[in-house]
């Protein structure tokens, strides 16, 4: 498939200089409308603001659009049924699907969302280490509710998973799913870039048989060393942070993703993908940057499989295959 990128194109802005728009305060207004009057009054109020959002902000309706399109041609490629080729319609379906989605990462680190919301894939491997008190990292993607991990982990006693975050949108965000569920056997770990003293503090974690989750889809803040891997058709660049943080603290590599999907007997319900990608990470001398891509292109694939079962939990609204190309400016105040 060709690029939807035009060559003479500017320079993408990195994805920590966009407004995320999580407003905490409207978060929690939202979520107050759910727990007093329910679901649909709590669409019925986040509708319109996501229709202005949509119509408002033309980059995220733009890559959101390059992004389907792109998964439309490559599940075409695999002989899977598609619909019709996406079209605005099916952008403002994918940002209401991120909306619905932030309120079930509320709900999830409250505790409303028990053990029956969640199915989950390829658990085993990670539920060995732990029996055998050892950690992992588990590199993620922006793709949907990380947070409904905490109903996995609480099935499992004795699981702590730690979620590294990136920005201070969301740190901000984090900090009100703390107050929501301040014992979640889950933590978020606000960081810019892994300096010695968070390698430090993560491999005491790992050492302890904690598991450590990165975000494998987004180039560093500090523009740190990337690698090009395939992805729905088209090179882009990964971060190497997780494969980096695997060879450095000599433990497994795992991809993990919570996403909705629909089955024919269960009907719509989220999801937990778990597959792990190498017992070991070994970066060689001289083949460093080979061994870390080799990684990024398994971890990449792998993404593929899942955005195929839900096509509309991948929540990057920025040009995705375009992320590298200049340094981040501030982002700009909520």
């Amino acid at each position: 498939m060709s690029s939807a990128v035009p060559p003479q194109a500017p320079a993408a802005p990195h994805w920590a200089s966009l407004n995320e728009a999580t407003f905490v305060a409207g978060i929690r207004l939202l979520f107050w409308i759910y727990r007093v009057l329910g679901r649909t009054p709590f669409r019925l109020c986040l509708y319109p603001v996501v229709a202005y959002y949509w119509a408002t902000k033309p980059l995220a309706r733009q890559s959101s659009l390059e992004y389907l399109k792109r998964l439309h041609a490559h599940s075409r490629k695999q002989g899977l049924t598609v619909g019709t080729e996406p079209g605005a319609w099916q952008t403002l379906q994918h940002l209401l699907a991120f909306a619905d989605t932030i309120l079930d990462k509320l709900l999830a680190m409250s505790g409303a969302l028990g053990g029956d919301a969640l199915r989950s894939f390829g658990e085993e491997g990670l539920l060995a280490l732990k029996d055998a008190g050892r950690g992992a990292i588990i590199v993620t993607g922006h793709v949907g509710c990380m947070e409904l991990c905490r109903v996995s982990a609480e099935r499992h006693r004795g699981v702590r998973l730690n979620v590294l975050v990136h920005t201070v949108h969301a740190e901000r965000f984090n900090r009100l799913l703390q107050r929501l569920h301040p014992d979640s056997p889950v933590r978020l770990i606000q960081v810019t870039e892994i300096s010695p003293a968070t390698a430090i503090m993560l491999a005491d974690k790992v050492a302890q048989g904690e598991y450590v989750a990165i975000a494998g889809d987004r180039v560093p803040v500090s523009h740190g060393l990337t690698v090009p891997a395939s992805f729905l058709g088209e090179q882009a660049r990964w971060p190497v942070g997780p494969y980096v943080l695997a060879a450095l603290l000599k433990c497994p590599l795992y991809a993990m993703a919570c996403v909705r999907e629909h089955d024919a007997a269960q009907g719509d319900g989220y999801v937990l993908r778990v597959q792990r990608l190498a017992e070991s990470v070994v970066l060689p001398r001289g083949r460093r940057e080979e061994a870390m891509a080799m990684h990024a292109q398994d971890f990449a694939h792998w993404l593929e499989t899942v955005l195929v079962r839900s096509p509309l939990a991948w929540f990057n609204f920025f040009p995705f295959w375009r992320q590298g190309e200049q340094a981040p400016t501030p982002p700009q105040q909520s």
